[in-house]
């Protein structure tokens, strides 16, 4: 099993910092951009350290917008979290939304692959929750948060225990929802076939549909979706500034 990053995106709502970086490269540590954060750590730093402590020895990002900036650190992360750094070009990434994203990233799907976005800040306790789950022919695992309060932005989760997912999509009464899926899953070799081609079919048919709407395309064949509720855990996904000051209190807590 690989770790997956989708890092392609432009995140136009952090500028300045991402006039000139990815979303996923933005400073997270407690001084930002000033470069005062002894660690330099960003939202891939996180994540990458998240695939370390749990054991993986390779990860792979889908690098986009700004991938200059990525390419330059790969030598210096690989160093940094033993990892061997595969990077995926999306020569859609200003154009289309992460439905193509992910189908970039498809021949990797066969290895196993624990899937983070970009910018989700959150806890190592979230992939070996996911990890955990693993077994009794779950091919597709959702990392959901059950405890929030939501609202209308969130990526809402309609689960059945025994069905697994029936709906995922921000296009939903909060009320309805299990939880929020909080943009991390495993993804069993199984099922690379069948994700693969609900993503096509996703962004073939509307190229800004996001890849929970692939998800949603999978639930719709009568594929099965399962979800690990991770618990009160603290983790932000980062959109702005006011979700990047709540990254970084986040990331002081581990």
């Amino acid at each position: 099993m690989i770790g997956l990053v989708l890092a392609a995106g432009a995140g136009r709502r952090l500028r300045p910092y991402t006039d000139s970086l990815p979303k996923a490269l933005v400073p997270v540590g407690r001084a930002g951009i000033e470069g005062e954060d002894p660690d330099g750590r960003t939202v891939l730093d996180v994540i990458l350290g998240n695939f370390a402590e749990i054991g993986l020895t390779e990860a792979a990002i889908v690098v986009g917008y700004r991938k200059e900036a990525v390419y330059a650190r790969k030598a210096a992360l690989e160093a940094r979290y033993g990892l061997k750094l595969t990077l995926v070009d999306n020569d859609k990434a200003e154009e289309w939304n992460n439905a193509y994203s992910l189908w970039c990233a498809r021949d990797l799907f066969a290895d196993g692959v624990i899937l983070s976005n970009g910018d989700t800040v959150h806890p190592a306790s979230v992939e070996k929750t996911l990890l955990a789950a693993r077994g009794a022919g779950k091919q597709i695992i959702l990392a959901l948060d059950a405890v929030k309060q939501l609202a209308d932005e969130e990526m809402k989760v309609v689960a059945d225990p025994a069905k697994g997912v029936r709906k995922i999509t921000k296009l939903m009464d909060p009320a309805e929802a299990s939880g929020e899926y909080i943009g991390v899953t495993l993804i069993e070799g199984a099922a690379a076939a069948g994700l693969a081609d609900a993503l096509k079919t996703t962004f073939e048919r509307d190229p800004q549909l996001y890849y929970e709407d692939g998800y949603q395309e999978m639930v719709d064949r009568g594929l099965r979706i399962d979800v690990a509720p991770i618990g009160d855990v603290p983790w932000v996904e980062i959109d702005n500034h006011d979700d990047l000051a709540k990254g970084r209190e986040v990331v002081c807590r581990y």
